[in-house]
C-alpha cells in the first residue's frame, strides 16, 4: 500500500477543518469592524498597521480598506514564509488572512460600529471576539499571518521565546498608533491585544504554547520522516523494550507547538492507527532551537 505524502494528510485535515476556520474567520473580522477600527483601536499586527494607515489615508480623503491592505501585507510576508516556514505552513496562513481580509471587507459597509465614550468597553469586547474567532482557527493549525508569521520567523532563526517576540512586535505597533489617535487608545489597544492573547490560549487549550509527544509505533521511520519534512520539527529516538513482549523499538520524542498537534495527530493515524502517542504539557523547552539556557 502506497502510503500518501504529507501535504495530502494535512489537506485532507484542513479540508475538513476549513468550515471552522471560515467561522473563526468570519468572527474575527466582525470583531475588528465593530469595536477596533471604529474606535481607533490598532491592537498589533497587520491589521493594527492597516488600521494605522486607514486612518492617516482618510484625514486625506483617501480610502485604503482594512481588509484588502491586511491581505496584501500578508501576502508580502509570505515569501519570508515560504523559505522560512515552508510551502504548506505557507498554503495554511494565506487561506488564513484571505479569508480574514475577504471578510473584514464585506462585512464594514453593514456593521453597525459599536462606539463607547469608554474605550475600555470595545477594547474588551473586541479583544474577547477576536481571541475566539482567532482561537477556532489556530486550533485547526491555521493562522491569520501578520505579526505570529513575523515572530516565528525570528524567533526560530535568533532562538527566541515566540511568545515574548510577538508581544514585543505587537506593543511596537501599539505604541505606533498613539501619534495617529491617542495615548489612550494606544493604551486601550494594548489591553485588547492582551484580552485577545489570553482568549486565544483558552480557546485552544489553555495558556502553555509547546506539548511534547511520546509516539511508539512500527512505523516509526515514516512518522518521524514526515514529522522532520513535513511539520519541520525535530525528532528524537529513545530505545524502549516492552516488557509484556520483550520487544525492543524506538519511541519517537517530539517537542511542537499546540497549534501543530492536529497535524502531528493526522500524521501519526496515516501511518498506523494502532500507533501509541501520549501528548502531555511543557512548562519550558530551553536549548537548540528553544528559549536559551541561561546560567
Amino acid at each position: 500500500m502506497v502510503t500518501r505524502s504529507i501535504s495530502t494528510i494535512i489537506r485532507s485535515q484542513f479540508v475538513r477543518d476549513l468550515p471552522l476556520v471560515i467561522f473563526g474567520c468570519a468572527v474575527a473580522a466582525l470583531a475588528t469592524d465593530m469595536f477596533l477600527i471604529p474606535n481607533g483601536l490598532a491592537a498589533g499586527g497587520v491589521t493594527g498597521i492597516a488600521t494605522i494607515i486607514n486612518e492617516l489615508a482618510a484625514r486625506q480623503g483617501i480610502n485604503l480598506p482594512v481588509g484588502m491592505q491586511t491581505i496584501v501585507m500578508n501576502a508580502a510576508i509570505m515569501l519570508l514564509v515560504v523559505r522560512s516556514g515552508g510551502a504548506l505552513y505557507a498554503i495554511q496562513t494565506a487561506t488564513g488572512f484571505l479569508l480574514f481580509g475577504f471578510f473584514t471587507d464585506l462585512f464594514a459597509p453593514f456593521v453597525v460600529p459599536l462606539a463607547h465614550a469608554e474605550l475600555l468597553v470595545p477594547a474588551l469586547w473586541g479583544g474577547i471576539i477576536m481571541g475566539l474567532g482567532l482561537g477556532f482557527s489556530f486550533r485547526c493549525g491555521v493562522s491569520t499571518g501578520g505579526s505570529d508569521t513575523v515572530a516565528q520567523i525570528i524567533a526560530r532563526k535568533f532562538s527566541l521565546p515566540l511568545g515574548t517576540t510577538v508581544m514585543v512586535i505587537d506593543c511596537l505597533i501599539c505604541a505606533a498608533s498613539a501619534p495617529v489617535f491617542s495615548v489612550d487608545n494606544a493604551l486601550a489597544a494594548a489591553l485588547s491585544m492582551v484580552v485577545t492573547g489570553i482568549v486565544v490560549d483558552r480557546v485552544i487549550d489553555g495558556g502553555n504554547t509547546q506539548r511534547a509527544a511520546f509516539i511508539i509505533s512500527e512505523r516509526y521511520e515514516d512518522i518521524a520522516h514526515d514529522v522532520l519534512h513535513g511539520l519541520d520539527r525535530g525528532v528524537t529516538s529513545i530505545q524502549a523494550r516492552g516488557e509484556w513482549t520483550g520487544e525492543e523499538r524506538p519511541m519517537l520524542f517530539i517537542i511542537l507547538d499546540k497549534r501543530e498537534i492536529q497535524l502531528l495527530k493526522a500524521v501519526v493515524a496515516e501511518h498506523d492507527k494502532d500507533a501509541i502517542m501520549v501528548i502531555t504539557d511543557v512548562n519550558e523547552a530551553l536549548g537548540e532551537g528553544f528559549g536559551e539556557l541561561g546560567a
